[in-house]
């Protein structure tokens, strides 16, 4: 039986910044809630079933936070998921939606969540619990020196300079600039990403995401709901996704199954995504992808990964603006996760921003033409990976 459509009729974003200190969580992830409703014109009592998009709870200070935001979300007696695949949960999410109505089991799916990564000192600490506690705990791998020495591999593999890196946040903190909800924005240059303090090598402080704190939810429904409530809906015409191992050694080495460096896992599940929405030529037929990109170098290889070029050829295009407002590719036109990462909603963020340019909702972000756009997400030790392709068109 083939899956029903599915389409995308309303989003909703509260602003990301370090600490919300006037708003408890739950205050998030309702103003969230509330404001996707609104903008898909429907009530509490229209939504059949809740998707909770939440990463680790530590950083909250909260144990399984979902529990106590049931009720602010209108959650109560209806069906809820939590979902939880680190910083893929909110791509994830949007799957467990999307399969939700795509089997016909629901008719109108909220897909919502909130992070607070700010409430605890030190999220790379919480971020270390993730790794084997005989094989690589006492390595002290975080998600920092984990993608650098993927970005040390990506450099001497391909001739990637550190400045190309800095070029990348220079075009998000810029493109930020027209996001109301960004964290980060504002124009910098390249020296100033070169002169940011050190962290891990090649990462500079600008190379890195800031901890986000905010909320954001969207509104799934059938072909039919979005008929009669949206005359621009977002369709979700193709998921894909795959899960890599979370040991780092068995990453690399010539027993690898990808390279390492290359994020090929996102190759797999993005051919999937293409496969099911009739993407053939990508380079021709996506015009915005929002990428899951919380550190500079991670833009590239999905870049390649997705087919928008070949492996090594992503950092002369970028220096080319190639990847800049107003050319054949817009990547990530809000901004990007380099400039608002809440870990437990960032790949729902990406989801939102690419369904909003297909909806042409996406105010002084928006790129004229767009009839495609693909999202991605990446968790855990780069180990759970989604792509999402948004049309404006129905299959």
């Amino acid at each position: 039986m083939s899956p029903q459509q599915v389409a995308v009729i309303g989003t909703g974003q509260t602003v990301f910044k370090k600490h919300h200190d006037d708003k408890t969580y739950v205050e998030l992830v309702q103003d969230a809630t509330l404001a996707a409703l609104a903008d898909a014109k429907m009530t509490p009592d229209e939504i059949d079933a809740v998707v909770f998009s939440m990463a680790p709870t530590e950083f909250a200070g909260i144990h399984d936070i979902e529990k106590w935001s049931v009720d602010s979300i209108f959650g109560a007696g209806k069906p809820l998921m939590r979902v939880h695949t680190g910083g893929a949960t909110g791509g994830s999410a949007l799957h467990a939606g999307y399969t939700h109505v795509a089997s016909g089991l629901f008719r109108n799916v909220l897909v919502v969540g909130a992070d607070r990564v700010a409430e605890t000192p030190d999220a790379q600490h919480i971020l270390n619990l993730i790794w084997d506690r005989f094989y690589e705990f006492d390595f002290a791998l975080n998600t920092v020196t984990m993608t650098a020495l993927s970005t040390q591999r990506q450099m001497a593999r391909y001739g990637t300079t550190e400045e190309q890196f800095a070029r990348v946040v220079v075009r998000a903190r810029a493109n930020a600039l027209k996001n109301p909800y960004a964290h980060l924005k504002g124009k910098i240059t390249v020296e100033d990403v070169m002169n940011s303090p050190a962290v891990a090598w090649p990462y500079k402080l600008f190379d890195c995401c800031p901890r986000s704190s905010g909320g954001a939810a969207m509104v799934l429904t059938t072909l039919d709901g979005a008929r009669e409530k949206c005359a621009s809906p977002a369709f979700i015409n193709g998921v894909g996704a795959t899960t890599s191992t979370v040991f780092q050694g068995d990453k690399t080495g010539p027993k690898a199954d990808v390279e390492y460096a290359d994020l090929a896992e996102l190759e797999i599940a993005g051919k999937e995504a293409y496969a099911q929405a009739g993407i053939t030529d990508p380079k021709k037929q996506i015009q915005v992808a929002e990428l899951y990109d919380p550190f500079s170098s991670m833009q590239f290889p999905q870049l390649e990964s997705l087919g928008f070029c070949e492996r090594g050829e992503a950092p002369a295009l970028s220096d080319a603006g190639a990847f800049d407002l107003g050319s054949d590719l817009t990547v990530s036109p809000s901004g990007g996760s380099l400039c608002t990462n809440p870990i437990g909603v960032t790949g729902l963020v990406r989801a939102i921003e690419a369904a909003n340019q297909v909806m042409q909702r996406a105010g002084d972000m928006q790129v004229s033409g767009v009839r495609n756009a693909v999202a991605t997400a990446i968790g855990g030790s780069a180990q759970f990976y989604t792509a999402s392709v948004f049309g404006a068109d129905h299959l």
